[in-house]
């Protein structure tokens, strides 16, 4: 019993008393704080008191292209702890090769006639994917928020890492090192927070059409990278700037397929720092996304939406950090 009331505190946010109190049917407890502490019992799998039992919790779905790239359980462990403080119950979507589709998953959630739906990596950020499962939810009047960029008509409100200034600090810190050839291996064609990334490119560097054979697209998983990457490495490509993390290992696998060492030869520079990436060999230099501030912004779009005190239709821009680790050194002969 003491453990229980120590992990439903520690996970609505809320002294242990407080959970006593809301347990036992005390006053003294405000709706809000009564309702996370339930939504908490909930989430962590512990049977309500029986008089309790009849009161359900709001839900809220959370939709999630996969949990094998660490990005995503990141994300979902910060936005299902704020759901929960703020009296919500989360419902995680996760989708898999061969499973539920993103659309099966919205019809689920409607069914189950959720307040809200939070979307991270779904097939919003596609331009030439099909979007009617989200015009569905619009047609319906439910709030959503999308983490990450995606297509613009779709009018939903928007929390995203800045891409621009993501490769900023990549392209500049390879140019620091004296790296002249850079290349990206980039997310597929439609894909916009990819598009946003070279079109960054594209100023920093000052490319032109020339430069194309600078990129490479990739689906977001190694093996897809290592194809792309190899590209890039037999052009003669000593940087290359990565979409995901996930990219960046399949491009450190592509060189050393090829006999060269990174970061030696090589130098590679990821896109998320999500779990892991200090256990790499060598340790990912990669551009952090701020995942925690983003998923707490996230939550709070939906729940203002939601409370019905109006939607906010901008773009939410957070700026990333480049942390610099062992995959990055000196252009070769510098």
């Amino acid at each position: 019993m003491t453990k229980r009331l120590t992990e439903v505190a520690k996970k609505a946010g809320v002294s242990e008393a407080t959970v006593s109190r809301v347990l036992n049917g005390r006053d003294g407890v405000s709706e809000t704080t009564r309702t996370a502490v339930l939504t908490a019992l909930d989430v962590l799998g512990y049977e309500r008191p029986t008089k309790l039992r009849g009161e359900r919790a709001r839900l809220v779905g959370l939709v999630l292209p996969e949990l094998q790239n660490p990005i995503f359980p990141a994300l979902a462990e910060v936005v299902t702890g704020t759901l929960a403080q703020r009296g919500y119950t989360p419902a995680l979507c996760a989708r898999t090769i061969g499973g539920v589709s993103e659309m099966d998953y919205v019809e689920m959630l409607l069914d189950h006639q959720v307040s809200g739906v939070i979307f991270a990596g779904g097939s919003y950020a596609l331009a030439d994917a099909r979007h009617d499962h989200y015009r569905r939810l619009t047609d319906r009047g439910l709030p959503v928020v999308l983490v990450n960029a995606g297509v613009d008509e779709l009018g939903f409100p928007r929390v995203s890492t800045d891409d621009a200034v993501a490769v900023e600090q990549a392209y500049g810190h390879l140019r620091s090192l004296g790296h002249e050839r850079i290349g990206m291996v980039l997310g597929p064609e439609g894909h916009v927070p990819s598009r946003r990334k070279l079109d960054a490119m594209i100023r920093a560097a000052g490319w032109d059409e020339g430069d194309a054979e600078c990129v490479e697209r990739s689906s977001f998983s190694m093996e897809g990278a290592r194809v792309a990457a190899t590209k890039l490495v037999e052009r003669g490509v000593t940087g290359i700037i990565c979409a995901s993390d996930v990219l960046a290992l399949g491009t450190i696998r592509a060189a050393r397929r090829l006999g060269r060492s990174v970061p030696a030869d090589v130098s590679v520079v990821g896109f998320d720092d999500s779990a892991f990436m200090t256990c790499t060999d060598p340790p990912l230099t990669t551009v952090r996304q701020p995942i925690e501030t983003m998923g707490q912004a996230a939550v709070d779009l939906l729940v203002t939406q939601i409370e019905g005190a109006g939607v906010l239709h901008d773009e939410l821009l957070f700026e990333p950090e480049l942390v610099v680790r062992g995959s990055t050194a000196p252009a070769p002969g510098r």
